[in-house]
């Protein structure tokens, strides 16, 4: 089989089963059904066991032919390739479907106030609410009790679930100690407040957590840390939300678009936290700012990066494939785009002068202010350019590990605060 037969498959089922008037929901379970949804994945979890180039034949044959596919977010992106490498056959079973069909939701519940960049010291804690015998390792089917405070969590107040790190083992290394849960989020005890940002949205949530109740782990028992770790790699290559085709049309696609601008709106400004690079020459042109050698300067060194990243993009999206999981690459990526939004910020405050700090009624472009107080978020998001330094040093660059003694400590020692 190759490409242009997975692509008269696709064609060949979507003119035998697409139907505009069809509701989303039973389309998606249509797709699910049919493993097209997601072709990569196994057959048995909506897919069909195809390799990575097919399946992205397939894919892209599916978005040819103008119909809608999974839901966007954190469900498919993050969860569900989660739990496909760690959940147990009865998690999928209980969640790969409903979350390809848009029957339940999620969010992502890992960074904490008082963890800051450092995941792995996290204090929310999991408790068993049966604790049993001593020295009896608990059950599959143990029911916990989370207790703690998360935070810059997209869409925690409306999600059903929510992808959980707490520590179930304060007396081994931080690492060790921590487990991964699937937490309901529409319970007593788990109570969700937006936080207000300088650039006047609220796109995230503060959540915490009083004895709220889950019994869905995912992955071993002090086995989160791994969980994490492949989580984060398929958050820092999350994608954008895309635009449904102009021949979008019927109830299906009716639902769909709904859907999509619920879930695009906590991440409106996202654009102006990347830098808005693609407005910087037409804004040196309508300043009159193209003869000026320091912005020339800058604008080039901007498109420098900018064709630099671009680039190797690419090369990730052909190692993917090519079959490859995501590795550290993700990293080089994700501080690129930190490089690249605070040269554009910069440039395009050398091409508006003062007036880039001006909102409402009096500004020229009020884009440009919140550009400015919108880039620094891309440095901490997915983890701090920092971060991404210290995984390319040691994971690509093979020096020694960064030396931190909490590493090795139980983690009831290490001091905090």
């Amino acid at each position: 089989m190759d490409q242009a037969d997975v692509r008269a498959q696709v064609r060949r089922w979507v003119q035998a089963t697409w139907h505009p008037e069809l509701s989303l929901r039973s389309w998606r379970e249509l797709l699910a059904d049919s493993g097209w949804a997601c072709p990569a994945w196994p057959r048995e979890w909506c897919g069909r066991s195809l390799p990575p180039a097919l399946a992205a034949a397939a894919t892209a044959e599916l978005a040819a032919a103008g119909v809608p596919g999974p839901p966007d977010g954190v469900g498919m992106a993050l969860v569900a390739p989660v739990l496909l490498e760690h959940g147990s056959d009865e998690l999928k079973q209980r969640f790969i479907r409903a979350t390809v069909t848009g029957e339940i939701t999620w969010c992502q519940l890992f960074s904490e106030p008082g963890a800051g960049s450092d995941l792995a010291g996290l204090t929310t804690r999991a408790e068993l609410a049966d604790p049993g015998r001593a020295g009896e390792a608990p059950s599959s089917r143990a029911e916990w009790l989370v207790t703690g405070q998360k935070v810059w969590s997209t869409g925690a107040a409306t999600a059903d679930y929510g992808l959980l790190l707490a520590r179930t083992d304060a007396g081994v290394p931080k690492h060790r100690g921590i487990s991964c849960f699937a937490l309901p989020m529409r319970q007593p005890g788990v109570l969700v407040r937006p936080l207000r940002q300088m650039n006047g949205h609220s796109s995230f949530n503060e959540v915490f957590l009083d004895s709220a109740r889950t019994g869905e782990v995912i992955g071993e028992i002090g086995g989160g840390w791994p969980v994490a770790l492949t989580t984060l790699a398929h958050e820092r290559r999350l994608a954008v939300f895309p635009r449904p085709p102009a021949t979008a049309s019927g109830l299906a696609w009716r639902e769909a678009i709904a859907e999509r601008v619920a879930a695009a709106e906590p991440h409106k400004w996202y654009p102006q936290r990347a830098g808005r690079p693609d407005l910087v020459i037409a804004r040196a042109q309508a300043m009159g700012k193209t003869a000026d050698p320091v912005v020339r300067q800058e604008i080039a060194r901007l498109i420098t990066l900018s064709w630099s990243a671009r680039w190797m993009a690419t090369r990730a999206a052909q190692l993917r494939a090519a079959g490859r999981s995501p590795g550290p690459e993700g990293s080089l990526g994700k501080l690129a785009s930190s490089q690249i939004a605070r040269q554009a910020a910069r440039v395009h405050g050398l091409i508006a002068g003062a007036s880039a700090l001006l909102t409402g009624p009096d500004a020229d472009d009020q884009v440009i202010a919140e550009i400015l107080v919108s880039v620094p978020a891309i440095s901490i998001a997915g983890g701090t350019d920092e971060v991404q330094r210290t995984i390319i040093g040691e994971r690509i660059l093979g020096l020694p590990r960064e030396p931190d003694a909490s590493k090795e400590l139980p983690f009831n020692l290490v001091p905090r605060g």
